[in-house]
């Protein structure tokens, strides 16, 4: 995306992307993202997830765990989904990485994971919980806001890594709308408009 094509978005995106953030924030119970919160700070003591931090996720994003590629999950020892997760934590972490580069190497690394080769939306609850203010969760809904927008994030492969340069221009590009909102706080917009759409 070049520079004259993300000022041409930005500022009509933040005219949906404001009172969006606002009603969430209104309607949304403020414990909901208690159990995020909680895995979270585990990542950050610990410097990757294990099994039970992903069941977690799994429930906070509202997923059935009674799949294959949940009990392929539940099969490994967790020493090797940490040693797994460890890698994309890091990634994700990285300063050095631009955004959507950072969301691209730990996506790759967590795709090593069952269940993780295709579909973002626990990948980035899991990417997200390494790095709470730099990444941000995506999903059907926050897939639909983009659309809405007049943005365009296709689903082939590094679509993660796409989204998370779309976030970045959004908060570069805000022009002083969204100081001091996180990439978390973009998603919950996104995810929120994406609910009406």
């Amino acid at each position: 995306m070049n520079g004259e094509e993300s000022n041409s978005f930005c500022h009509p995106a933040w005219n949906v992307l404001i009172p969006a953030r606002a009603e969430y924030l209104s309607t949304i119970s403020p414990h909901y993202d208690e159990v995020f919160w909680d895995v979270a700070q585990r990542v950050e003591r610990s410097g990757c997830l294990g099994k039970t931090d992903i069941a977690a996720l799994v429930v906070w994003k509202r997923l059935s765990a009674q799949t294959r590629w949940a009990t392929a999950l539940m099969s490994l020892p967790d020493s090797q989904v940490r040693a797994i997760t460890e890698r994309a934590v890091t990634s994700v972490q990285d300063l050095g990485l631009s955004r959507g580069k950072a969301a691209q190497a730990g996506r790759g690394a967590i795709s090593k994971l069952p269940g993780f080769v295709k579909g973002d939306a626990l990948a980035s609850a899991i990417l997200t919980s390494a790095a709470p203010k730099r990444m941000a969760v995506y999903d059907q809904r926050v897939q639909r806001a983009i659309e809405h927008l007049g943005l365009t994030l296709t689903d082939d492969s590094g679509r993660y890594g796409r989204y998370m340069e779309i976030i970045d221009t959004l908060l570069k590009q805000s022009g002083g709308r969204a100081d001091g909102w996180t990439a978390r706080d973009v998603d919950t917009a996104l995810y929120w408009a994406g609910k009406k759409s």
